[in-house]
């Protein structure tokens, strides 16, 4: 039942031309900041080995793609996400929906992964420029693989709670702005908090995907993800349940 939910998801995904904008404008941004930062990197290779223990190809070439995908992602996924729920009740298919013998869970987990599944390729395109260096540079595979870890535990992230807005209203773009705040409050919370002690900086999605990004994969910061992804889950479900005990 899952299964069918997610292709269906993704065959609707790739036949909008808003995915296919979304796609686009995320590769042109990672392409010309893998140009540049490897231009830079170029510029600065001579020097760099005269320094000790001086940041290698990885560091200033491919970890700068991953800290900006997951800026642009905080824009991009609302776009995505807004139509999940929303745009079913808006078209008035909603009913149908739950009324079919499929569970909420199915529903939610469905959408879910097809919207997880799309938002992947975004880091495969990285995965594949980090490749290309090969032919004439080395790589750290172990800082790659933190920050490829660390950006799709924060895809994850991102998805559950747009789900969990489109379960909340009838109009996308409402969706898409409620979705976008609830991003840069998570985002930005560790920066508004002048306090280095305050509990808050435990909720900064930034400060835990940083982690990732230094080649860190620290237990704590993946349960922060996973908890954050399963409780949005959880609350999308109970949402949709209320809906069909009301219908």
């Amino acid at each position: 039942m899952i299964g069918t939910i997610v292709g269906k998801e993704l065959k609707s995904l790739f036949a909008s031309p808003l995915a296919w904008v979304i796609l686009a404008f995320l590769q042109g941004i990672l392409a010309y900041i893998f140009l540049a930062r490897l231009n830079y990197f170029l510029a600065v290779q001579d020097q760099l080995t005269r320094v000790p223990n001086a940041p290698g190809l990885t560091e200033i070439v491919v970890v700068p793609l991953f800290g900006i995908t997951s800026i642009v992602l905080l824009m991009s996924v609302p776009l995505l996400t807004m139509r999940l729920i929303a745009e079913e009740r808006r078209n008035q298919t909603m009913t149908m929906l739950i009324s079919a013998p499929l569970s909420m869970t199915h529903i939610v987990l469905g959408k879910f992964l097809a919207t997880l599944l799309f938002l992947s390729i975004v880091g495969g395109l990285i995965v594949l420029m980090a490749v290309s260096l090969l032919v004439g540079g080395r790589l750290d595979p172990g800082l790659i693989g933190a920050n490829l870890v660390g950006l799709l535990l924060l895809i994850c992230s991102l998805a559950s709670i747009g789900l969990f807005v489109s379960c909340l209203t009838t109009h996308p773009v409402v969706a898409a702005v409620g979705s976008l705040a609830a991003f840069l409050v998570l985002w930005l919370i560790n920066i508004a908090t002048t306090d280095p002690a305050s509990p808050l900086h435990l909720l900064s999605l930034l400060k835990h995907f940083e982690s990732f990004m230094g080649g860190s994969i620290a237990a704590t910061d993946v349960i922060y993800f996973v908890v954050l992804t399963a409780l949005f889950l959880i609350l999308s479900i109970r949402r949709l349940d209320a809906d069909r005990l009301s219908a």
